[in-house]
């Protein structure tokens, strides 16, 4: 509420503790919370995107002492053509990305749990949802810490039949304020 600034196109800016400047003590107690909410899904692997969802995931990886995987954006030289991949429009980038994991990170042995940001329309996390499948991993569910509500990503992921925990849910958004959905 007091460091979150809403800016042109519907955008929340929280870069100034969670995606660009990083407030890690926050950044534990939301991997905390996330361990609290999935303790017991016997979580082996995390799974994110780059670059936002890194720092949380890793923190969160602590709590569940396991490794973290990101989808890169873009192919580079040293990940095989071997790979997973799913397409994802970037709405605050404007720009379409397809997300790509090595095979050999994930695999059908793997309970993953998804941990991310932002949740708005849901393209990213639709592609790494995407991607687990292709894996044969198992979905546990995805770890939000920002869902913007009134875009439906969220709606889209839970009528799939996954299960979305997100820590803080906004209903709606102007220059008036933000307003929380509280169920």
């Amino acid at each position: 509420m007091t460091e979150g600034k809403i800016a042109k196109g519907d955008v929340l800016r929280v870069d100034s503790f969670l995606n660009h400047k990083i407030d890690v003590r926050f950044l534990s107690e939301i991997g905390r919370e996330f361990h609290r909410l999935f303790a017991d899904c016997g979580v082996n692997k995390i799974l994110t995107v780059e670059a936002s969802g890194i720092g949380i995931a890793c923190v969160t990886a602590q709590f569940f002492d396991c490794p973290v995987v990101f989808a890169k954006k873009s192919r580079s030289s040293n990940i095989s053509s071997a790979v997973y991949s799913a397409a994802a429009h970037s709405y605050t980038h404007g720009t379409d990305n397809n997300l790509t994991v090595s095979r050999e990170y994930l695999t059908d042995a793997d309970r993953l749990l998804i941990i991310d940001d932002f949740l708005a329309r849901g393209e990213a996390l639709n592609a790494l949802v995407d991607i687990a499948a292709q894996s044969g991993a198992a979905l546990v569910g995805c770890g939000i810490v920002i869902e913007k509500a009134y875009q439906g990503g969220g709606d889209m992921i839970r009528a799939r039949g996954i299960r979305v925990e997100s820590l803080a849910k906004i209903a709606s958004m102007s220059e008036d304020g933000i307003v929380f959905d509280h169920g």
